[in-house]
């Protein structure tokens, strides 16, 4: 029985070595193990380092012309969202600038708004935004919302002072109820804070499948021109060379994710409340689930472009998948019986847990009952699609 462990292990230990070397000696598989899998999420990352948007382009069209409008015009250039670009002189200019580009939102003050004002009624100030745009549109909103809770609590104010209220009354029958507001996990409100983590999570995976495709892609392709007899020997006992293929592409991963999930993170200043420990406790069976999920599916690969043609194909799903874009919650239940096939829907909600939210091991139980779930399922398929292969292989073999 030794004996026969000994030799399995020595078999597990040759196959890691041999797809080690094989995965650093192609020029595609590097190209996609280390220099894509660092080169994109840096690029993406930098497009949102700015978090939020601000100074937003806005025109304010003033048909009052009088001192109360211009200091609702200041009011809305103050805000830290919005910058007063021009101040055309109708609304069809107005719009002109707005298809041309030049600006993004416009503010039109009505003839009677100082007037409306004065006698104590209610007045109203038009905003044009393109809905479309969801982040110019949130800002511009946010940026209004802003100006005219000020104005309109000042206007307010003014008129409880001149009724002979005391300032403190004042102040209180103006704000009668206060809101305190805390950004519990991203305090900046930042689009970067919510999804460049997850993207980081889908590059590994996606990025790994596209390797492991290509390698074995490659194998179909020599074995097919007769280059080589076979590139996992017939004999081969499957689950050692499974578990040293898997092995192998985890090593590698190891150090990149270092990169992505370390230095990288840590230079977008992103929300760190967790220890890097806990997140290896989980990156370890997300790769390896990932890797048995590559080598279950690279066997219908029989051509490197067809892998990266799949797992391009796949990505916008599994991005939709993952929960970011949309909340799982809120799918139908065939969108989440499907989600759970991929690993990163388990890995970002335990990683967003882990490191953003800083909770602990417990916290993810759902998703590490999931992720082991995952990973036992595609090690099966995996060990069942190479025990389908080498029967393949010892037809052809016996042909040749």
């Amino acid at each position: 029985m030794w004996k026969m462990l000994n030799s399995r292990l020595q078999e597990l230990q040759n196959t890691f070595v041999l797809e080690l070397k094989d995965s650093l000696k192609d020029a595609g598989t590097v190209l996609i193990f280390i220099i894509a899998v660092i080169a994109y999420p840096v690029l993406y990352s930098i497009g949102y380092m700015n978090e939020t948007l601000k100074d937003i382009p806005v025109a304010v069209v003033d048909l009052n012309h009088s001192i109360i409008s211009r200091q609702y015009s200041r009011m809305i250039d103050a805000t830290e969202q919005l910058n007063i670009k021009v101040k055309p002189g109708s609304l069809k200019e107005a719009e002109q600038m707005y298809y041309d580009e030049k600006i993004q939102g416009i503010f039109l003050i009505p003839e009677d708004f100082e007037k409306n004002i004065l006698n104590h009624k209610q007045t109203q100030v038009v905003v044009y935004c393109d809905a479309s745009r969801f982040l110019v549109y949130k800002q511009v909103i946010s940026g209004a919302n802003a100006s005219n809770g000020t104005f309109s609590g000042g206007i307010e104010y003014r008129n409880l002072l001149s009724e002979e209220k005391m300032p403190e009354q004042a102040i209180e029958q103006t704000d009668p109820l206060q809101v305190q507001i805390f950004n519990l996990f991203n305090p900046y409100s930042g689009y970067a804070t919510f999804i460049v983590p997850g993207i980081l999570l889908i590059v590994i995976q996606q990025s790994l499948l596209v390797g492991i495709g290509l390698l074995t892609g490659r194998r179909f392709e020599r074995r097919k021109k007769k280059t080589i007899l076979t590139e996992i020997l017939p004999g081969g006992h499957v689950i050692p060379t499974i578990l040293g293929r898997a092995f192998a592409y985890v090593l590698l991963y190891l150090f990149t994710s270092l990169f992505l999930l370390g230095i990288l993170y840590k230079w977008l200043s992103f929300p760190d409340r967790g220890s890097f420990l806990n997140i290896y406790f989980i990156l370890i069976p997300y790769l390896l689930t990932i890797a048995f999920a590559g080598l279950s599916l690279s066997f219908l690969f029989r051509k490197r472009v067809n892998a990266l043609m799949f797992i391009v194909f796949l990505s916008p799903a599994v991005f939709f998948f993952s929960g970011i874009s949309w909340p799982l919650q809120s799918m139908p239940i065939l969108i989440r019986i499907l989600s759970s096939m991929f690993p990163s829907t388990a890995m970002i909600p335990a990683f967003v847990k882990l490191r953003i939210i800083g909770g602990g091991l417990d916290s993810i139980t759902y998703e590490w009952v999931l992720l082991l779930g995952q990973m036992i399922v595609y090690f099966l398929l995996a060990c069942i699609a190479l025990k389908v292969d080498q029967k393949k292989q010892k037809k052809e073999n016996l042909l040749v």
